[in-house]
Formats: structure tokens, sequence, C-alpha cells
């Protein structure tokens, strides 16, 4: 890194707890009761809204569901452009993760409206939220470490253990109490962790110090008023979107074009060729990501209606577990291997072993793969005669997507930090969840194809020769992209320029 690098970096508070800045440790119970909000409403959506709002389209409930599903997880992952930009030239990133938080939780609250368009209104509200609060508190766990700093990795595989516990628990708070008293009361439970998420960070604010603060001449109130009407005015477009899948998937083509060329534009007029690779190695791992996460993300659409009709769900103590609790399988892996997976990174590089950036992302795109196989291969030799696969065929894909997330997603958000110039590192940030959006999209297509032709009421969503088909196509492509990405590892490592 650059000496300039260096000193446009804003230390916080001395201090540390195990190892790592105490702010480091806000952040984290932050991000855990943020991603208990969404993990918790993740788990009822689709199903939610395949009976409550779709029934009446009977085969196809599950099908449109699905795209609404899509429709909404991608626009929450592609406000973050916007809210990375807010943070860097207006409100800082502690004001917008507030405001984005307050935005969410008043989301939240109206998904228990029993009318579709107050319904789509509270989605989009959460939207525009979570545009402002997701990347923001990525970017400042990396403004937490000096350029250069060896703990960086580690920290964010820490933050990214965060984000997981509250996954975690997530699916078996709101997924109980939305099985049991209605999924309406299930997203109460997901608003009320909002809330909580807003009392930890700013009872834990003195930590962060001067990270994160507002631009100097943006510190006052007028700031703040100007993004809180620009977001009530953004909710508008965004709940048109949530209703018109074909516009919205020609929109963030758009964006993600514009992004390329603004990341280019702006490494040439850096004037520096190494920031010019730098970026374009950048965005060739943005198109990994986005090929990960549109199969990864089958979790909460394609695979949450195969674990209600087709998995044999355990009975654990005579009790009889939900469906919906599978969503916490994921998040249990991630507890128990990302500390495996933290340490292993730093053991590996000192034996001169660890693998590169582009592998990481090459060996994360191979579990995705693979898990899918697992499915394949249990739909054609081990139905059983009720027509149902074992829990444990579904648990072990889980398994081996979860070790491919660990080699790729916190791995990506510390690279942004890395490769991003310092003054557009929220922007870059924004661009990573960007690339997610865009795979949000594509999964919700996916996963229509794989549910059509069932959803409605009681009926089974899709059926087994179909599910095992796609995810037959989704291994082949994920294998074959992978080995592209190993092949090119050492073109892609000489763009990033040292970085690793």
């Amino acid at each position: 890194m650059s000496g300039k690098d260096i000193h446009d970096w804003t230390p916080p508070p001395p201090g540390e707890f195990l190892g790592h800045p105490r702010a480091l440790w806000n952040l984290f119970g932050t991000e855990f009761w943020e991603r208990f909000m969404y993990y918790g409403m993740r788990a009822l959506l689709a199903v939610h809204v395949a009976t409550a709002f779709f029934a009446h389209l009977g085969d196809q409930a599950a099908s449109e569901a699905s795209k609404t599903y899509g429709g909404y997880t991608s626009m929450v992952y592609m406000t973050g452009i916007l809210g990375g930009y807010v943070a860097d030239r207006i409100l800082g990133y502690q004001r917008s993760i507030m405001l984005g938080g307050v935005l969410m939780a008043i989301g939240m609250f109206m998904l228990m409206s029993p009318d579709l368009t107050s319904f789509l209104i509270g989605l989009s509200v959460i939207v525009v939220g979570n545009g402002l609060f997701k990347p923001n508190i990525s970017t400042m766990v990396g403004k937490l470490y000096q350029p250069g700093d060896a703990r960086r990795d580690s920290g964010f595989t820490i933050f990214y253990m965060g984000i997981n516990a509250g996954a975690f628990f997530a699916p078996l708070v709101c997924g109980y109490i939305g099985a049991k008293y209605g999924f309406r009361w299930g997203f109460f439970s997901a608003a009320v962790g909002m809330l909580l998420g807003l009392v930890v960070f700013q009872i834990y604010k003195e930590v962060l110090g001067h990270v994160g603060t507002a631009p100097k001449d943006r510190n006052g109130a007028s700031s703040m008023i100007q993004v809180v009407i620009a977001a009530a005015l953004l909710v508008v477009p965004v709940y048109f979107l949530l209703s018109k899948s074909d516009v919205l998937g020609m929109l963030l083509i758009a964006m993600m074009l514009a992004l390329v060329a603004y990341f280019i534009w702006s490494g040439i007029q850096s004037g520096s060729k190494e920031q010019l690779h730098r970026y374009i190695a950048m965005l060739i791992l943005f198109a990994a990501n986005i090929l990960f996460w549109a199969l990864f993300e089958q979790a909460g659409s394609s695979l949450n209606f195969l674990a209600r009709d087709y998995v044999n769900m355990p009975t654990v103590f005579g009790f009889d577990v939900p469906f919906t609790w599978f969503q916490s399988v994921n998040p249990i892996f991630i507890m128990l291997l990302a500390p495996v997976f933290a340490a292993m990174w730093p053991a590996l590089d000192r034996g001169n072993w660890n693998p590169s950036i582009p592998r990481k992302f090459g060996y994360g795109l191979i579990g995705a793969a693979v898990g899918f196989y697992i499915l394949v291969f249990a739909i054609e030799h081990a139905v059983g005669a009720n027509g149902k696969i074992s829990w444990l065929w579904l648990t072990l894909t889980y398994l081996i997507h979860t070790m491919g997330e660990l080699c790729l997603s916190p791995i990506g958000l510390a690279m942004v930090t890395k490769l991003a110039r310092p003054q557009e590192t929220g922007l870059a940030m924004g661009g990573w969840f960007l690339s997610i959006a865009m795979a949000n999209f594509v999964a919700g297509r996916i996963a229509a194809i794989a549910t059509a032709g069932g959803g409605g009421h009681d009926e089974a969503a899709g059926s087994l020769v179909q599910y095992a088909g796609v995810f037959w196509q989704l291994f082949l492509l994920g294998i074959v992209i992978a080995a592209v990405y190993f092949l090119c590892a050492p073109l892609i490592n000489r763009l990033m320029h040292g970085v690793k």
C-alpha cells in the first residue's frame, strides 16, 4: 500500500479484545441483530407470499412467489451502491447505518399487513433501508485496520460469524413464532430484532471514535433531512420494480454496465496503472460472485420449497422440526467452520500454501456446484416410499455450500477494501452488493423454473424430476466456471499487483 493510503486511514480508539479492535465487536453485535431480522423474514417470505397472496394462481403460486422473492432479495443488495455513495459523500457510515436500521424496522412492521399493496410497500422500505445499512457496516469493518494489516481477513471472518449467528437464531425464533401464531407475527419478531441492533450500535458507539463519521462539511441536520426525503422518494420506484420483474432485470444489467464503466474510468483518472488493473481484477471477481450467489441463494426459495414438500424432516424428542428451521443449518456450519477457516488462512500463508484470492473464489464455486450434485444423487438414488429424501442429504448440501461460502464471501468483502481507493471504498462495497443483487435476481428466475407447476394451497411446488434437472444444470455450470477461474488465476493475480 502507498504512503497516501496509510495517511488517509483513521484509526479507531485504542484498545483490543481477542486481538482485534474493540469496535469490531460493536459492529459484530449490530450485524447480528440486523441479520436476525433479515433471515427471520427470509425463512418465511417465499412461502408466505405463495399462500397469502398467490394461492389463487394454483399451480403457479410457488413460481410467482419465487419471482417476488428474487426481486426483493436482488433490490435489497442493489440499493447498496447508492447507500455506499451516501455514506462516502454525505452522511458518513455511522449515520447511514442508523438511518438504514430505522427504515428497515419500519418496513418489517409493515409486513404484518394482510393487504398485498401495504406488504409490498413494507418490502420497498426495507430495500431502501438495507441499502444504507448493509454495505456501510461491512466497509466500516475494513476501516478498523491499517492498510496492510494481516488481521483484516480474520477480522472479516469474525464479522461473518456475527452475520451467521443472527442467521442461525432467526429461523428458530421467527420460524417457530410464524408456524405457531402466523407468519405475520414471525415478521413482528424479526422487526424487534432490528430495533435491538440499533440499541447495541448506539450503546457502544464510543468505541468507533471518528471511524465512519460524516465529512466535515456534512455534519448538520440538513444532510440527514435531505437523505430522508430522497429515501422516501426512492420507495416509489422500488415498489414499482417489485411487480415488474422484467424491468428490474434490465435495470440491473444497466447498473452493472455503468458500474464497470465507472471503475474503469476511475482507474484511468487516478493516473495509476496499478489502480486501473486492480479495479479490473475486482470486476472480474464480481462476476464469480454473481454466479456463486445465484446458486447459493436457492436456499430461501427452491430449497425451502423442496424442504417443505420432498424432505423427511426429523423429529427431536417428540417435536416435529418445521421445514423453516432448515434455514438455520447454513449458519450453524458457518459458526462451526468460520474459526477453522479464520485460523487456516494465516497458517497456510506462513507455509506459502495460502491460495490466491481468485483460487479461493474457484473453490467457492466448486462448493456451490457439488452441493447441488448431492441433491441430484439423492433424488436419483435415495427417494423413499413416501416420495421424499432424507433430511441428511439436504444437510450435506448445506455443509458443502457453507465451505464454498467461507472460501468466497468473507474473502470477497476483504478483497474490496484492499483493491478500492480509500475515497471509493463505500462505493466499491456497494458494487460488491450490486453483484449479489444481480445474483439474487437470477436466483429467483432459477427457482421459478425449479418450482413451476405447484405451490398453491397444499400442492407441492414442482416435482423431484424437475428439481433434479435444474440442479444438474447448476452443477455443470458451477464446475465449468470454477475451472475458468483456476486457469485465469495467475493473470488476475498480476492485475492485483501484490494484493493478497
